[in-house]
Order: C-alpha cells, then sequence, then structure tokens
C-alpha cells in the first residue's frame, strides 16, 4: 500500500497532467467520430467522465483527509 503522500502526489499528478490529456484524447474521439446529435454527444462526455476516475478510485481514497499515522496532540 502507497503512503499517504504519495497517494497525494500521484492524485495531483493524475489531475494536472493526466486528466487534460484525457479531455483533449476525449473530445478528439468524439470530433474524429463526426458530431453526433447534442444529447448524445452529452451522453458520451458524461459517461467518458465517469470512466476516467475509476481506474484512479484507489488513489483519491482518503487523499483529502489527514494522514493516518499522523497524531494530533491536544
Amino acid at each position: 500500500m502507497a503512503s499517504h503522500k504519495t497517494k497525494k502526489r500521484l492524485a495531483l499528478l493524475i489531475l494536472i497532467v493526466g486528466l487534460p490529456i484525457y479531455i483533449v484524447v476525449a473530445s478528439s474521439l468524439v470530433t474524429w467520430l463526426g458530431r453526433p446529435p447534442i444529447l448524445v454527444e452529452l451522453l458520451i462526455y458524461i459517461v467518458l467522465g465517469i470512466v476516467w476516475a475509476l481506474p484512479f478510485k484507489w488513489v483519491f481514497l482518503g487523499v483529502g483527509q489527514e494522514a493516518p499515522d499522523q497524531n494530533d496532540p491536544q
């Protein structure tokens, strides 16, 4: 299992580099297929918008929370 710090860095890399590349590829694919009717195109983008995150679900789980190994002395 990756450390919390590693997961945070990987999540940032995916969002800053991977997501823009995925957006360009997805929009190019839809354009290459020919512009479908607007509702079909919207459905395609909704499905592609959900599908990209599924392989990375394990990376994003718990990233926004405090690291589990940090103790908060109070």
